[in-house]
């Protein structure tokens, strides 16, 4: 426990503010070491106006109540019941959620239950957030020593554009935390992941140094967090790390995750530059550690193995490799 409140008071926020002053060298230092051994940080003073956070948390919270908290009850009671007679109710999540796909191609007309309004404060949202992802990348790629663009270049497929898409979510309050997690623990399989959460309720934490630790509630904060991909393409200096969220007796959190992963098609593998110059941290003799493969195929294997290690993924992507065994 001793370990999980130091790591909470150190944990990486950085004012991106800084980046135009004196301190910018400090603040590239806390995202280097952050995304180096922590896999997330937590910006502040991103750029994206608060006024429209607090509209898009505004219509989040009320389309939850007006269409969706009925849906989840039923859930939330079947769930409850089937954990209280003994049934092992581990493998579902407790929480309410849709998917919004912005790029290559958007859905949000499509979707059903959100109103004009709701649909045009989540458009100016994405635009916003990509906008960040984009800026997010290359703060990387000057840490990394890769030429500005370069994983913007690396996540686009044939189409020229990334994979954009917000998982849009709420984590009721939960009578029995100790049944059934808010979402079991995984690493996300993308490639960097900005997340508008709630403020006033907690409950997502990432795995450091075998400890469990709250990503810190911030008012109008973005967290960032590396996903396998950038795992992959920086040959193991970044990592992706484990991530879950709780359950809570009181409070229902609100979380609004962007993912900006390449494109279905792109290839993706270690940036050569990093094996090259010697940068990366886990090579072997120069060679990359991380095989090549299509984003898609992974992709494929993701979703039958989310919430296992991610280690037998990457080994499973090698033109060699054996499947992975399944229960």
């Amino acid at each position: 426990m001793a370990t999980a409140a130091a790591a909470l008071l150190s944990f990486p926020v950085i004012s991106m503010e800084k980046l135009e002053t004196g301190e910018r060298g400090a603040a590239m230092e806390v995202i280097r070491d952050a995304c180096e051994n922590w896999g997330f940080f937590e910006l502040l003073n991103h750029g994206i106006s608060h006024e429209l956070m607090d509209e898009v948390e505004r219509v989040s919270k009320a389309h939850y109540k007006n269409c969706r908290e009925e849906r989840f009850k039923e859930f939330a009671a079947r769930t409850l019941e089937a954990g209280e007679k003994g049934d092992d109710v581990k493998d579902v999540d407790w929480e309410s959620t849709f998917f919004v796909r912005h790029l290559p191609a958007s859905n949000l007309a499509d979707l059903p239950d959100l109103d004009d309004h709701y649909r045009q404060v989540m458009k100016e949202f994405a635009a916003e957030i990509e906008k960040l992802a984009e800026r997010v990348l290359d703060l990387l790629c000057e840490n990394l020593g890769l030429e500005k663009g370069y994983l913007k270049k690396a996540f686009a497929g044939s189409q020229g554009s990334p994979t954009f898409g917000t998982k849009v979510s709420s984590y009721p309050p939960c009578p029995r935390p100790d049944l059934v997690d808010g979402l079991r623990a995984h690493t996300d399989a993308g490639g960097v992941i900005l997340l508008f959460q709630d403020d006033q309720v907690s409950g997502l934490q990432l795995l450091k140094d075998g400890a469990w630790v709250d990503v810190p509630p911030m008012r109008h904060a973005v967290v960032v967090n590396i996903g396998d991909q950038l795992e992959v393409i920086t040959n193991g200096r970044y990592k992706s790390v484990l991530h879950r969220v709780m359950t809570r007796t009181d409070g229902n959190r609100m979380s609004i995750a962007s993912f900006y992963n390449p494109g279905a098609d792109a290839t993706i593998f270690p940036a050569p530059a990093l094996l090259a110059d010697g940068a990366a941290e886990e090579k072997e003799g120069g060679a990359a550690v991380y095989p090549r493969f299509v984003f898609e195929d992974y992709m494929n294997l993701y979703v039958r193995h989310k919430f296992e290690a991610k280690e037998p993924r990457f080994q499973a992507m090698k033109s060699d490799a054996a499947p992975i065994a399944t229960a």
